[in-house]
């Protein structure tokens, strides 16, 4: 996807469920959202929250003045650009910019299609849009309102994705009815359906009141029906067609013939299920027949429930590690039925999951991915349909893992029999140009100590990509993300952004140009237009002015860098103090922590850290320095960087994060590291209660919200893409359940009952074993709620409250 300003895809499917979450928490489904494409899968993270939870609204704030520029476009070949630029004292103005020149127009020479202000009032410009994908709020700008509108015949969720991936529900809006919702500029809202399944994504995008319909026209969720239950939909006007009925097969010639059916071999257990996917000359189509595993139960109980007095038994489908999957298999069938061929099941022994089902331009072969379970192996298979055989196109082995979830791109370009793949096979992230006769690399496309994030847009006519990288900037923040041109031909790559700090971007209509903006958590957005062939900045926009934010006593974080367990490794993170830091002061100091393999999660971009400023000031004058740190076993850098988590997640970086705070503190002297506390949540969870336990001679304090404390207890997708298959005694050897006794320091865990993302009973085993070991410890169970419970606002207060307690009134006993 083009539009960078909407963020990084952060959603997968683990076969299994259909839940929906974003990022934060680490694990994930595809997801199709209303107005978009189905998006390609990166890793994500399903959670839940109960519609009672208590809501913890955002603060408003003093703006930040153009940290969002909402550029329009003008003429075919995008020759003039357009916003509406934020003034000092609440007024704007709109600002032309003649694209050929770079130069900003008088009034008396705008185009036609510029909007005029009407006097003593702002424009209203477009609010909305409607987003592909997303994973968080990531700005949060000046106050204003969205009216949603619901004209489906159901009701529809409204929930709040917030700073740090939550979604926080604010209830449901009847069929035909509407809501008008306070909102921030920046902030992202999600429509969803009674079984949490996504409809609708939107950004708010610059001030000024919006609506936003939700119609059945527009409202597509996934399209994912129930495998093998149901006619597959079809194109009244295409013939033939094909469908499956009773876990069988059928073709329908024409529409003067009856439906013949074609296999009767299809069962409950083995039947023919999914999509039916067509060759473009309509001769020969594909699905799968799948062999059906008995899917895990989990219940759980609703003590609480808002229909009745009497508690309530939920139960929900939950793979965990170990646990028996569905066999897929590709089925090939001619247009008429006669023929049916199966890919080899030797080229496909033990798959976790098959994906990207795509035919050949010359529709004489059908290519998919086969993901091996252990996810040590992916193979893109062929099968010649006239011969019916199979073979292996592309075989790529790890002797660690296969990022699949987060690291993967692949394209065919059959015109000339090649295709791009992603692979750290050399050590970083990059990706290469592979011949399809032979899976030969052809070119490595891109080569360096620096890492392929994205890939944005193919160009064939061009044979160019449009890439997001990190670390192409010796001197720079690795994580911080650039656009780059890279050639199929050979020629060298063309950096496209300029600027130290994080860059997002938003390319015109004609492709000829984009809008730049880049930041730092410790500067404000800087946005210009620049050049998308070469990019030469075409023009200036704006610069964001915080001064405001600062003078009401809000305070820049402060990025810092140290090196790592072995001494030569750079490791980035950053410190947030609380409001009227005094230097004379020691503080205790609180880390929020999340390890989760799947990504990085130290913020990069300008933002208002709502959590982490709230957590700084604390309670009274009872106030903390608090960090967030990427350590080893990570994304986004080398591959020697991330395999650290591999088999061994209890690790969750903590080496690397005791060096990094120790040398923090040679140059803060305020951190007071005799009082170190940790939080988290959901992965997070787990590695808070894991400080205590293999490193409390550091930590004093934890917090750790929903954690899936032992590895085999979570969802299997995670949990074994990281930490292997088979289920092997390093499950157990890093559970927080079996290493309890060992556990130190002060403990508060919190859970919510109808956890449907992490199994609650994972918490409750802790709690089990602490008992055993006569461990003292504090439990904040939450009835009816669900996942990332802990971060509402009971939640929020009580963890500040038990930091307070920890590190100040126990500071003050004798």
């Amino acid at each position: 996807m083009a539009n960078r300003f909407l963020g990084l895809t952060l959603f997968l499917r683990d076969g299994m469920q259909s839940v929906f979450a974003p990022a934060f928490f680490g694990m994930g489904l595809w997801l199709g959202i209303l107005g978009s494409v189905v998006l390609s899968p990166v890793a994500a993270s399903p959670l839940q929250v109960s519609e009672n939870e208590s809501i913890r609204r955002p603060r408003p704030s003093p703006p930040v003045l153009n940290e969002n520029v909402d550029v329009h476009w003008i003429g075919e070949d995008d020759s003039f650009a357009w916003y509406q630029a934020e003034r000092e004292g609440g007024g704007s103005e709109i600002v032309v910019i003649d694209l050929k020149s770079g130069a900003r127009l008088e009034p008396k020479d705008y185009p036609p299609g510029v909007p005029t202000p009407q006097p003593g009032s702002e424009l209203a410009s477009i609010a909305l849009i409607s987003l592909p994908r997303f994973d968080r709020t990531v700005q949060t700008g000046p106050e204003t309102e969205i009216r949603f509108v619901n004209q489906t015949t159901k009701d529809v969720e409204l929930v709040w994705v917030d700073q740090d991936a939550r979604p926080r529900s604010y209830g449901t809006i009847p069929p035909g009815e509407s809501r008008s919702q306070h909102t921030f500029v920046g902030h992202l809202w999600l429509l969803r359906d009674r079984n949490r399944n996504p409809l609708a994504a939107i950004k708010c995008e610059v001030k000024g009141p919006a609506t936003f319909t939700l119609t059945s026209e527009t409202e597509r969720p996934l399209a994912d029906e129930e495998p093998g239950r149901v006619e597959a939909s079809v194109d009244s006007t295409t013939w033939p067609r094909a469908f499956v009925r009773d876990y069988n097969v059928w073709v329908h010639q024409n529409k003067d013939a009856a439906p013949v059916q074609v296999t009767d071999d299809g069962t409950e257990k083995n039947d023919y299920t999914g999509r039916i996917i067509w060759a473009p000359d309509r001769k020969h189509f594909c699905l799968f027949r799948t062999e059906r595993a008995e899917l895990r139960k989990v219940f759980v109980v609703d003590s609480t429930p808002d229909d009745q007095l009497q508690p309530k038994l939920v139960e929900f489908g939950y793979a965990k590690p170990g646990d028996a999957l569905d066999h897929p298999r590709l089925s090939v069938f001619s247009a008429d039925g006669a023929q049916a061929m199966i890919v080899d099941d030797e080229l496909a022994p033990n798959p976790f999951e098959v994906r990207d089902v795509q035919w050949r331009d010359d529709s004489q072969s059908v290519r998919f991915v086969y993901n091996e379970r252990g996810h040590q192996r992916l193979r893109v298979i062929e099968m010649d349909v006239i011969s019916g055989r199979s073979r292996i196109m592309l075989d790529e082995v790890s002797q660690t893992f296969i990022d699949y979830a987060g690291k993967y791109f692949l394209s065919f370009i059959d015109s000339s029999n090649e295709l791009i793949w992603m692979s750290e096979r050399d050590g970083w992230n990059h990706l290469y140009l592979i011949d399809q006769a032979t899976g030969e690399v052809k070119r490595q496309l891109t080569k360096g100590a620096w890492a392929v994030r994205e890939v944005v847009e193919v160009d064939l006519a061009s044979r160019t990509l449009l890439v997001a990288a990190g670390g192409i900037h010796e001197g720079e923040d690795p994580y911080h993300q650039h656009l780059l041109r890279v050639s199929l031909d050979g020629a060298p790559p063309v950096t496209l952004t300029n600027g130290d700090g994080e860059h997002q971007w938003r390319i015109s209509p004609s492709k000829r140009f984009f809008v730049d903006r880049w930041s730092r958590v410790d500067l404000p957005p800087v946005t210009a237009i620049r050049s998308l062939e070469t990019g030469n900045k075409i023009a200036d926009m704006e610069v964001a002015d915080a001064s405001n934010l600062l003078s009401s006593g809000w305070t820049m974080p402060k990025r810092f860098t140290a090196r790592g367990r072995d001494g030569e490794t750079d490791i980035y993170g950053l410190v947030v103090f609380p409001n009227g830091f005094d230097v004379d002061k020691k503080y205790p100091v609180l880390e929020l922590i999340y390890a989760g393999p799947h990504a990085a999660h130290v913020p990069k971009s300008f933002q208002r850290l709502g959590d982490l400023h709230e957590a700084a000031n604390g309670i009274g004058d009872k106030q903390f320095i608090i960090v967030r740190i990427d350590g080893m076993g990570t994304s986004f850098r080398s591959k020697s960087f991330h395999d650290i988590c591999w088999k061994n997640l209890g690790d969750a970086g903590f080496p690397d994060r005791i060096a990094w705070m120790n040398a923090a503190a040679e140059v803060i002297p305020q951190m007071d590291l005799k009082r170190v506390g940790v939080w988290g949540g959901s992965a997070g969870g787990q590695n808070a209660m894991r400080a205590l336990i293999a490193h409390g001679d550091f930590y004093k304090a934890a917090v750790a919200d929903c954690g899936c404390h032992d590895n085999r207890m979570d969802k299997i997708w995670w949990n074994e893409l990281w930490m292997g298959w088979p289920v092997g005694p390093h499950y157990e050897e890093q559970s927080n359940v079996t290493q309890a006794h060992r556990m130190n320091g002060k403990l508060m865990l919190s859970v919510g009952e109808l956890d449907t993302n992490v199994d609650p009973a994972s918490t409750m085993q802790v709690v089990d074993a602490l008992i055993r070991a006569n461990k003292d410890f504090d439990l904040l169970f939450f009835p009816g709620s669900g996942h990332g419970i802990g971060s509402g606002a009971y939640g929020t207060r009580r963890r500040i409250d038990f930091f307070a307690r920890a590190f100040y009134e126990s500071a003050s006993q004798p």
